[in-house]
């Protein structure tokens, strides 16, 4: 019987950390308890969103400019809930996302102007269990983040115009993969999964009406915490750690 997913214990490896994602509430929905955790610890964390969430969601009749930035207002509210002040956008059409050279290179840049010890990112394989975690946007945002972290912001030679524009190569040392069915990582976000709807709740346009969100995020990490032969009550979020060293 192999052994469960290890439990997350901060240290000093990890002192910068960035998170890639398709789109704004990508994060607060699977990863922002998480994301509490690391910026108690003193970890310097960057959120890097390849969309905007333009097609996002919602019945209002707002342009899709006037969305984005709704959107972007949204998921800066909702990182400051969890400690986190830096973000950047990609402005890639959402429901559009392909793990392109482009977008790897966009990638690239952030990770070498980060120089994060981890980058976090969604799952880049199907879910035939949970169709709705398996978002075309979700895909490629993964495949295209693990595709700059190995080989593209490490090697010199890819994207040359990125050392003319002063990015220099950066290797990313540690990737957990988010929404994997593989998961080898907890971490144990009892102490923080009030800031973590709290930060959810920040997207007001895509869950502001939704009853019952409280219940449906804590059902969801007790059962993570379950799975991962955590104590009755915990509360966790799982990931598939990759050593990318």
């Amino acid at each position: 019987m192999s052994a469960g997913p290890a439990l997350f214990q901060p240290d000093s490896s990890i002192r910068r950390a960035l998170v890639v994602v398709a789109h704004p509430d990508d994060i607060d929905f699977g990863m922002a308890g998480t994301m509490a955790v690391l910026t108690s610890h003193g970890v310097d964390v960057a959120y890097c969103l390849v969309t905007s969430g333009d097609a996002g969601g919602d019945d209002s009749t707002h342009t899709k400019e006037e969305r984005a930035a709704i959107r972007e207002s949204e998921q800066t509210a909702a990182a400051a809930e969890v400690g986190v002040t830096s973000l950047s956008f990609l402005h890639w059409p959402d429901g559009q996302v392909e793990p392109t050279l482009e977008l790897r290179k966009a990638i690239s840049r952030v990770i070498r102007h980060h120089q994060p010890d981890l980058v976090i990112t969604q799952n880049p394989e199907r879910n035939f269990d949970r169709i709705h975690a398996s978002h075309p946007d979700h895909l490629a945002a993964g495949e295209a983040t693990l595709r700059a972290v190995y080989p593209d912001a490490r090697n010199p030679h890819a994207f040359p115009e990125l050392l003319d524009d002063g990015f220099r190569p950066h290797t990313v040392t540690t990737v957990w993969v988010g929404g994997s069915t593989e998961p080898n990582l907890v971490v144990d976000i009892t102490d923080t999964f009030e800031r973590k709807v709290a930060a959810l709740r920040r997207h007001v346009s895509q869950v502001g009406h939704r009853e019952g969100l409280d219940e449906m995020m804590r059902a969801w990490a007790l059962t993570n915490a379950a799975t991962a032969g955590l104590a009755e009550g915990r509360l966790a979020e799982t990931f598939r750690a990759i050593n990318t060293a």
